[in-house]
Formats: C-alpha cells, sequence, structure tokens
C-alpha cells in the first residue's frame, strides 16, 4: 500500500506551507489524481485519516480528490484519446507510437485553512 507514502508526502508539504503562512488549522486538502496513477482514492481517504489525526495542523481534516481523466498522444496520426478506453493503441490510425499526456499525476489543488 504505498499510498501511506504518499500521504506522508502530502502531510509534510502542507506542514511546511503551513508553517510559512502561519496556518493554524486546515480545514480540508483536495488533490487531483490521475486515473492510471495506481492510486486508489479510497485507500488514500483512509491512509489520511489516520495520518492527519496525528497532525496538529491537519487533525480533523478532511481530504477531498478529484479524478482526472488520461489522456494520451499519438505520435503517428497527431491525436489524442482517452487512454483508459482504448489502452495504447490508437482508435485512429491502430498505432503503438503513443505516449501519456495526462492522468498519472498527484497535485495538491486546493488547501482550505485559517
Amino acid at each position: 500500500m504505498h499510498e501511506l507514502g504518499i500521504v506522508f508526502n502530502i502531510i509534510k508539504t502542507i506542514e511546511d506551507v503551513g508553517e510559512e503562512h502561519g496556518l493554524t488549522q486546515v480545514s480540508s486538502v483536495t488533490l487531483e489524481i490521475g486515473e492510471v496513477s495506481a492510486i486508489i482514492p479510497e485507500y488514500l481517504i483512509d491512509c489520511w485519516k489516520w495520518a492527519a489525526a496525528k497532525s496538529q495542523l491537519l487533525k480533523g481534516s478532511e481530504l477531498k480528490v478529484i479524478t482526472l481523466k488520461a489522456f494520451t498522444y499519438c505520435e503517428n496520426c497527431g491525436k489524442s484519446y482517452p487512454t483508459v478506453e482504448y489502452k495504447k493503441i490508437c482508435p485512429y490510425c491502430q498505432s503503438e507510437d503513443t505516449y501519456l499526456l495526462t492522468g498519472n499525476e498527484v497535485n495538491i489543488k486546493e488547501i482550505e485553512a485559517m
């Protein structure tokens, strides 16, 4: 379960931002997670509840997750397409000369704090 390590890194980042800006309490954190990032949102939220309870700044905070769609680009025909639906093979020209554009990222989108 790599979600716990991800949560620890996110909490560290938020605590650093909180210290820099004089925050006293975070009420919620919104993450953007790519749909092919191999992160299971339910596991991430469970880990968050446990780990955030140990942080003075994040105690009682809510973790919100927004899933970002994955898109792949075809270098042969120059079109992009939904990755999950078509995988590596371009649905337009059947080429395998493709690469992932978006969908594997993890971003802190928003921190609601006092």
